[in-house]
C-alpha cells in the first residue's frame, strides 16, 4: 500500500502541531509498512536537516526527490518550489514575506519594561531553490502547488491520497481528478477554530470544497467532527475521529529543573493567537500572583498577538512575572518543558492539542481548556473553560501550592500517555486506506 501525501509542514522546519503530527504519523505509517510519498511546497535547507539527505533539487524532474534513509524505511519526500505561510490567510501573506528579519528585542509600554527575543521565522516563506523569490499572493502559490504536485502524481504510482489541512486542497482535488485515486483529507484545524466568527470566506470555500470532493474526511477529535458535519454539511457517515499521539522522551530525563530554587514556573506554549487563548492565560496570571508572588508564567510562541500580549502584561503589571521567549523548537522545548511546574493551554477552540502529550511525556502536570479535542481523551488533567480566568488561577494555585496534587498528576498523567501511540494512528490510517481502495 501506497500513500501519496500532502502537507506544507515537515520537521525539522515547523511552526505548529501539524508538522509535528505530519511527522507521526508519517513515522507511525513508515513503521507498519505502508509506504509514503509526501509532498511539501518548500525546500528544506540540507544545513538544517538531520535525517533527509537530498537528491537531485530540480523542481520537477523525476529524480527530484528527497529520501530520508536514516529515519524512514517506506517514505519518499518530494519538494515543490511554492512558498506557503504556515498558519497563513491571503491577507496576511504579503506582509509575512516582506517582514523583516531583524526585530525590537525589549519594548518599554508605561514604565513596563518587556523583554521580546527576535521570532524565528522559516527561510522558505521568503526565498526557496536557491534563493529565487516567489512573489504573487498566498493563492497564487496554493495553485502553483496544486500544479506541481500534480506534476509529480503523474510520475508516481499508488492508492491512495491524502491530504492536511486547507492549503493543500487544492492539490489533492487536482491529483484526485488527474489519477482518479480516493482522497483522504485531514482535518487539523478549521477556519471557525483560526478565526472565530471572522471567517474568511474564500478559505472556508476551499475547505469545504475539499472536504465534499474527499471519500473520506479524517478528524483529530469529536469537537472537530461536529463543526466539520455542522459548519460544513458533511455527511456523519463520511467522517473518521482519529486522535493525534505522541512520542515519548527517549533520554528518560523527567526531572523538573527550576529556574531559581523558589521559583515556580508556569509555562504556556503554542501559537500567540487568538485561537489558542493567551490573553486568557494572563488574566489567569494575574490573579495568581495577588495570591502567590514565587511564580514566573513562561509564554513560549510567536503569532500575531504577541505585541498586544505585551501590552497586556503592562496593563496588568505582571512585567517581572512573565518572560516572553519567542518561538521554540527542537531541544529548546524539551528543555522549557524540564523546568516547568505546570503547563497550562487555555485554547479558546482546540480541534486537539498535541502539547498537552508532550507536557506530560516530560513529566509535567497540566491544565487544559473544555474546549479542546485532547480532553476528550486524556482523564489525569485539571479541566477549564477557557474564558473562565478565576477558576484558572484557582486550579494553578492548587498545583502550586499542594505538591501532593502535583505528583498526583505527574504519575498518573506519566502512566495515562503509555496509551497514546503514533503505530496505533497509522493503524487505523491504514484501515481507512483499506476500506477505500476495496
Amino acid at each position: 500500500m501506497k500513500v501519496f501525501m500532502l502537507g506544507w509542514e515537515f520537521p525539522p522546519h515547523i511552526s505548529g502541531g501539524l508538522g509535528t503530527a505530519c511527522y507521526g504519523m508519517t513515522k507511525g505509517l513508515d513503521a507498519i509498512g505502508v509506504e509514503v510519498s509526501f509532498v511539501l511546497p518548500t525546500a528544506i535547507p540540507v544545513s538544517a536537516s538531520s535525517h533527509v539527505s537530498f537528491r537531485s533539487p530540480s523542481d520537477l524532474q523525476k529524480g527530484a526527490t528527497q529520501e530520508i534513509s536514516s529515519v524512514f524505511e517506506h517514505v519518499e519526500l518530494h519538494r515543490v518550489q511554492a512558498a506557503l505561510q504556515p498558519y497563513g490567510n491571503p491577507e496576511s501573506y504579503e506582509k509575512f514575506i516582506k517582514e523583516q528579519r531583524s526585530r525590537t528585542q525589549q519594548v518599554e509600554i508605561e514604565g513596563e519594561e518587556v523583554e521580546i527575543p527576535k521570532p524565528a521565522v522559516p527561510s522558505g516563506s521568503f526565498s526557496v531553490g536557491g534563493g529565487t523569490h516567489y512573489g504573487g499572493d498566498l493563492m497564487t502559490q496554493i495553485n502553483r502547488y496544486a500544479r506541481l504536485a500534480q506534476q509529480i502524481s503523474r510520475n508516481e504510482d499508488f492508492d491512495v491520497i491524502h491530504a492536511h489541512d486547507w492549503m493543500t486542497f487544492p492539490a489533492a482535488m487536482a491529483v484526485k481528478a488527474t489519477t482518479g485515486k480516493p482522497l483522504v483529507v485531514q482535518i487539523h484545524s478549521t477556519e471557525f477554530d483560526r478565526s472565530g466568527t471572522n471567517v474568511n470566506q474564500q478559505i472556508y470555500d476551499i475547505e469545504r470544497m475539499g472536504m465534499h470532493a474527499a471519500d473520506k474526511v479524517v478528524c483529530v477529535s469529536y469537537l472537530t467532527k461536529n463543526i466539520v458535519t455542522s459548519s460544513f454539511g458533511v455527511p456523519d457517515s463520511q467522517v473518521e475521529v482519529v486522535y493525534n499521539a505522541i512520542s515519548l522522551p527517549d533520554n528518560g530525563n523527567w526531572k523538573m529543573k527550576p529556574i531559581k530554587p523558589k521559583e515556580k514556573i508556569v509555562l504556556f506554549l503554542g501559537r500567540i493567537t487568538m485561537q489558542k487563548g493567551p490573553e486568557y492565560f494572563l488574566r489567569a496570571a494575574k490573579r495568581v500572583v495577588e495570591k502567590f508572588k514565587d511564580v514566573r508564567f513562561v509564554v513560549a510562541g510567536s503569532g500575531d498577538m504577541i505585541r498586544q500580549c505585551v501590552h497586556e502584561v503592562a496593563d496588568l503589571k505582571i512585567g517581572r512575572y512573565v518572560t516572553f521567549t519567542g518561538f521554540l523548537r527542537g531541544d529548546d522545548v524539551a528543555k522549557v518543558f524540564s523546568m516547568a511546574d505546570l503547563y497550562v493551554m487555555p485554547s479558546v477552540s482546540e480541534p486537539f492539542g498535541i502539547a498537552p502529550l508532550e507536557a506530560l511525556s516530560h513529566n509535567v502536570p497540566v491544565i487544559i481548556s473544555k474546549q479542546s479535542g485532547v480532553s476528550e481523551v486524556l482523564t489525569h488533567v485539571l479541566k477549564v473553560d477557557f474564558w473562565d480566568t478565576e477558576e484558572m488561577a484557582n486550579k494553578i494555585l492548587a498545583v502550586l501550592r499542594h505538591p501532593p496534587l502535583q505528583t498526583a498528576l505527574k504519575q498518573h498523567g506519566h502512566i495515562e500517555m503509555r496509551k497514546f501511540s503514533w503505530n496505533d494512528t497509522a493503524e487505523k490510517l491504514k484501515d481507512i486506506y483499506a476500506s477505500l481502495m476495496a
